[in-house]
């Protein structure tokens, strides 16, 4: 735009005020109608303005509300977690204690002691040649080969190998296992031996004319020097005779679940030395 232009657009907005001007001066017009639409032109031009800084200063505060909600909510979270870990911790504590209140009650023969053991671990891998379990008390702590493994239930195995903190037992249900037992209603004698883990046990050498039914507790009977008299085995599924055999052929089932198994008793006989074994 020249110069000349805006010379001229300048010129004629002063023309325009000075008129105005004058003849407000002389009619007052101009001042009325200031009178009458001044409020009202103020608050066409407030209104908008105080609604945005209503809507401003409520979500502010609104904000700010959220992030305390926020962060209470984070705090309770926490604590909620923190209890039901507690709650879980206390819960395990008392199982522990009413186990180890268990095994505390159990009152081995006079010429036995038993001592409590943690097992921890169990025969590692799917290929492991033996069905054990490992317990953290070795020949440092009176632990040695043989010597019975037992809970309040029932027996679990033997000590196979025995190291200096560590031993590791062989459960009655491995293919090696062998322990002499009876029956505690009718006292039939036999050995009962281990088929593998997920199996029947076997209850060899009873006599075709032996009384045993099914649903009779086999214990053992006290014959071999690594268990002692009257702990409970395990108890008689079924019973069949053979024309084919000298023996009736029965099959048993052990007490307990032997991959539940989280502390024992160890038995060792009173005249024993308390440190010994093989590493």
């Amino acid at each position: 735009m020249k110069l000349k232009s805006i010379a001229v657009i300048v010129l004629t907005g002063l023309f325009v005020y000075l008129s105005l001007y004058t003849w407000n001066l002389r009619t007052g017009h101009l001042d009325r109608l200031a009178e009458n639409t001044g409020l009202d032109a103020a608050r066409l031009v407030l209104k908008p303005g105080t609604w945005v800084a209503d809507q401003a200063v409520s979500f502010w505060r609104r904000y700010i509300h959220l992030i305390g909600l926020r962060e209470e909510n984070d705090r309770l979270r926490a604590e909620v977690g923190r209890l039901l870990m507690d709650n879980n911790s206390l819960r395990e504590q008392a199982r522990a204690g009413a186990r180890m209140e268990a095994l505390l009650g159990f009152t081995p023969a006079p010429e036995w002691v038993a001592e409590g053991a943690r097992v921890i671990a169990h025969r590692l891998g799917p290929n492991a040649l033996l069905e054990t379990l490992v317990l953290d008390r070795g020949t440092l702590q009176g632990a040695g080969p043989d010597q019975p493994a037992i809970t309040p239930q029932g027996v679990v195995g033997r000590i196979l190998r025995a190291g200096l903190a560590s031993s590791t037992v062989l459960l009655l249900h491995d293919v090696n296992s062998r322990i002499a037992v009876i029956g505690q209603n009718h006292r039939s004698a036999g050995v009962l031996a281990g088929r593998g883990p997920g199996r029947e046990m076997e209850l060899k050498y009873v006599n075709l004319n032996a009384p045993i039914e099914p649903g009779e507790l086999l214990v053992t009977s006290g014959l071999s020097d690594s268990f002692p008299k009257g702990l409970p085995v395990a108890r008689v599924l079924k019973v069949e005779r053979s024309d084919l055999s000298l023996f009736l052929d029965i099959t048993a089932e052990p007490l307990m679940d032997f991959e539940a198994l989280e502390e024992v008793l160890v038995l060792r006989r009173r005249d024993a030395p308390a440190v010994g074994g093989e590493s």
